[in-house]
């Protein structure tokens, strides 16, 4: 189920220090630094109306990616936007719903773009 809040993931900056992105800022978000945190607050409210991700939450993060190199996952304690988009499309599929309406505010081009590729293959995958 959908619920009405807007959830936004990022390990250091809030909202209204992105500006690189169009998100909608007359919006209230529900901020969230970490896996942890994203999964708890979707197990306690509910899939939210809107997300918008990072894809580097922890400092092990920030390199991998933004060269154009690729990402490997495996050598990672901490867990990055991609697994949380990961965890919500399997949240979603659970009750075969769409990933709700999302952006990705990353600076890392390859995370971001695994970020996109995800949802938006899940999202394909689902009829209306």
């Amino acid at each position: 189920m959908i619920t009405n809040y807007n959830l936004f993931l990022d390990d250091v900056r809030v909202p209204h220090n992105v500006t690189w992105v169009n998100l909608p800022s007359d919006q209230h978000y529900s901020v969230v630094r970490s896996y942890n945190e994203f999964v708890e607050l979707i197990k306690i409210r509910g899939i939210p109306k809107f997300v918008t991700y990072d894809h580097d939450l922890a400092d092990s993060h920030y390199g991998d990616g933004l060269h154009g190199d690729d990402i490997n996952y495996n050598k990672y304690k901490e867990k990055t936007g991609y697994d949380c988009a990961k965890w919500l499309v399997n949240e979603c599929m659970k009750t075969g719903v769409k990933h709700p309406p999302y952006m990705c505010h990353s600076m890392n081009p390859v995370g971001k773009q695994n970020i996109i590729n995800y949802v938006e293959s899940y999202n394909r995958s689902i009829k209306d």
